[in-house]
């Protein structure tokens, strides 16, 4: 094995994920500042203005350079392998689409607000996103199994691991004790508050629509997905 398929993607790729924690983190940081002189409506215009266009390059890029680089390993003709990654990747959505994401929030229809949850899918986790960030980059590496991808993975896990220590940061900063009382009731690694008995699981409210749709973008992503990769093989990116 010889370094000269490290190949500059790799370091391009850790370049955007850099570029795109920047931005995303410290846009998440100037928020309350932001939202002072600009209003809420506006900043969160903005801030998906900046965040989405990022992300969009991120996911092309990935798309188009994911086989390049070492093969660390191929067990992609391996029986219940792919049934596994497309498991792990349905539940990954779970998480990192919670019900606890208001549509009309994030569209800035409404207006944008902070909440502190302690219901739903937080029971399981604080930090839904940075979970189901792990659990994708868990199935996507094992299906893909190129150095690029892993380099891709540690990446990501990286930025949602700082987003967990920053968002709770700012959640400290917003709400002070109520938030201290959230946390010790909730917890990062997934069912540790349930198994403490420091929280209880409600299934009832898991069905709710959200989560029905949750579902459905499941089942599009899955038909979607070899349209998805041509389409950005079209990209020369």
């Amino acid at each position: 094995m010889t370094f000269d398929r490290l190949t500059p993607s790799h370091f391009v790729m850790l370049g955007l994920l850099l570029g795109f924690a920047i931005a995303h983190s410290g846009l998440a940081s100037l928020r309350p500042w932001a939202e002072k002189y600009i209003g809420p409506r506006l900043y969160r215009v903005l801030f998906a203005l900046v965040s989405l266009p990022l992300a969009v390059v991120l996911v092309v890029y990935f798309f188009n350079h994911r086989y390049e680089g070492f093969q660390l390993w191929q067990v992609q003709g391996v029986p219940g392998i792919q049934t596994l990654v497309w498991l792990l990747s349905a539940i990954s959505f779970l998480f990192l689409y919670p019900a606890t994401f208001n549509l009309l929030e994030i569209a800035a229809i409404q207006k944008p607000q902070v909440h502190l949850y302690e219901t739903g899918i937080i029971r399981i986790t604080r930090h839904p996103q940075m979970v189901g960030q792990v659990i994708w980059c868990i199935a996507h590496t094992l299906w893909i199994g190129t150095s690029f991808t892993l380099v891709t993975s540690i990446g990501l896990v990286l930025h949602h691991l700082f987003g967990v220590w920053h968002g709770d940061r700012r959640l400290s900063y917003r709400y002070g004790e109520a938030f201290e009382s959230v946390k010790a009731r909730t917890s990062i690694i997934p069912f540790l508050a349930i198994f403490q008995g420091h929280q209880t699981l409600k299934l009832q409210e898991f069905l709710r629509p959200s989560y029905l749709g949750v579902a459905v973008f499941i089942l599009l992503l899955w038909w979607s997905h070899p349209l998805l990769i041509q389409a950005t093989s079209s990209v020369n990116f």
